[in-house]
C-alpha cells in the first residue's frame, strides 16, 4: 500500500513507509492546505538530510527547529507554532511510547482507546483524533474493534469527510466538495 494523496511520490512514500511522518503531516493539517501538510515532512526529512526520529525532534533546539520550519518555503503558514507543536507530540511519543509512532496505535486494544491515545497528544481534539484513527483504519488497516465507531462519521464506509478518504484524483474532489458545503452550512 502507498498513500496516493494529491503530493509529490516521494512524499507519498515517506508517509506511506515512516508512522512519524505521517503523524507529524496530521500535526500540520491544520489551517493549511492538506498539500502542504502532508508534503512538509518530506521537506523537513530533505532539509535536515533524513527522516528525523521522535528523539531527535523532541531534544532539537528549538530555535533552530523553528528556523527549519520557517525557512521558504515555510513548512507551515505558523512555523513557530507548528514546529513547537511537532516539537511537543515527539517529547509525547518519547514518554509514553518509546519513541516510536508507530507504538501509538500498535496494541490499542479497541476503537476507543485508539482515539483516546491520539486525543492524549498536544494539538489533537475529538475531530482530529477521529480523523487520524479513520486514516490509519482505512489506509494503513489499523483496525482495532469498534475503530469505525469511534472514528465517528469519518471512519463510515463510504464516505468523503476528511483525508483519511482520499486515495486518487475524484476522491480529493469529493472530499473538497463535503468540506466546502459544511462550510456554506455554518455560514448559512
Amino acid at each position: 500500500m502507498t498513500l496516493s494523496l494529491p503530493i509529490a511520490a516521494e512524499a507519498n512514500e515517506l508517509l506511506t513507509n515512516d508512522p512519524l511522518a505521517l503523524l507529524i503531516g496530521m500535526v500540520l493539517d491544520q489551517q493549511s492546505p492538506l498539500e502542504k501538510a502532508f508534503s512538509s515532512p518530506y521537506v523537513l526529512a530533505q532539509r535536515l538530510g533524513h527522516a528525523p526520529t521522535a528523539e531527535e525532534l523532541a531534544g532539537f533546539d528549538p530555535e533552530a527547529l523553528v528556523t527549519i520550519f520557517a525557512t521558504p518555503p515555510a513548512l507551515h503558514r505558523f512555523p513557530k507554532a507548528m514546529a513547537a507543536r511537532v516539537q511537543e507530540v515527539c517529547r509525547a511519543l518519547v514518554e509514553t511510547y518509546d519513541g516510536e509512532a508507530q507504538n501509538l496505535w500498535q496494541g490499542a486494544g479497541d476503537g476507543k482507546e485508539l482515539v483516546k491515545r491520539i486525543a492524549a497528544l498536544p494539538g489533537f481534539g475529538k475531530q482530529k483524533s477521529q480523523i487520524f484513527a479513520a486514516l490509519l483504519g482505512k489506509q494503513y488497516g489499523v483496525q482495532p474493534p469498534g475503530w469505525r465507531a469511534a472514528a465517528g462519521a469519518y471512519g463510515e464506509e463510504g464516505s468523503h469527510r476528511s483525508v483519511a478518504d482520499i486515495v486518487d484524483g475524484e476522491s480529493l474532489a469529493r472530499v473538497r466538495a463535503f468540506k466546502k458545503e459544511m462550510k456554506a452550512a455554518a455560514k448559512g
